[in-house]
């Protein structure tokens, strides 16, 4: 009998604060079943241990897009996608429409093939009220993205308290909405 493969999860994480623990989210979701494929932003790898979490998943993190004549290590195709932490700059730039480093030209993609995605943003309350930010959350939303801020979810926190936050930063929350997402489809 041939075992069903497992269901695989992008996971896009940005230069925030939690970043580095974002290993958490890995195994969380290894131990319910989901091959993780981890992509960075270009700011988000110094935050990262990309060996040690490239040995955790079984993959390679990916941060630049390849080079002209460089083999093509193709991830197996997403059945979700998880942006976590995500960033004021990464909110705005995809909402935006904006595709100037890898981890944005995978999201845009991600979008125009209906794979669900999740967002976890880690931005303070400043960032948070900032008109563009709104604005963004909204289109983003309304293009189907599942934005996990505000009542009843993940709160931004107060300017200068994020290093009070790591500890709490809710990966499960986005792993089971990412979960309810691919049973919605």
């Amino acid at each position: 009998m041939t075992e069903k493969p497992n269901r695989v999860l992008y996971v896009v994480v940005c230069a925030a604060g939690t970043a580095p623990y974002v290993g958490r989210l890995v195994k969380l979701a290894q131990g319910r079943g989901w091959d993780v494929c981890l992509v960075a932003t270009p700011a988000a790898v110094a935050f990262l241990d990309v060996p040690a979490l490239a040995g955790q998943s079984g993959h390679p993190v990916k941060s630049v897009y390849r080079r002209p004549g460089e083999s093509r290590n193709s991830f197996p195709p997403a059945d979700a996608v998880i942006v976590a932490p995500a960033t004021y700059n990464t909110i705005n730039k995809w909402a935006a429409g904006i595709s100037d480093n890898y981890a944005l030209g995978v999201l845009a993609e991600m979008l125009g093939l209906g794979v669900p995605v999740v967002v976890l943003p880690f931005v303070n309350t400043a960032l948070a009220a900032h008109f563009a930010f709104r604005r963004s959350v909204t289109e983003l939303t309304d293009a189907g993205v599942r934005v996990l801020m505000g009542p009843g979810s993940w709160q931004p926190h107060e300017p200068h308290t994020g290093g009070r936050q790591l500890d709490a930063f809710p990966w499960a929350f986005a792993l089971d909405e990412a979960e309810r997402a691919t049973m919605s489809r």
